[in-house]
């Protein structure tokens, strides 16, 4: 187990690295993602919420948009 757990956070390091050099982090959260499924379009819109200060129905409309 404890074999497992330190190859796990290896491979989350060299992950989180390569995310960050791609320009894909902002902050401390992943952005540029594919919205494939409910609970990224939910932080999609709670992002665009927090950035841009409107309501969920605007973000939710500038989702649909792109």
């Amino acid at each position: 187990m404890k074999a497992g757990t330190a190859q796990k956070l290896v491979l989350n390091m060299i992950t989180t690295a390569s995310m960050i050099q791609l320009g894909r982090i902002k902050g401390n959260k992943m952005v540029d993602m594919q919205l494939s499924n409910h609970k990224l379009v939910a932080r999609g819109v709670n992002m665009l919420m927090d950035q841009l200060a409107i309501s969920e129905a605007e973000a939710q409309q500038l989702l649909e948009i792109s």
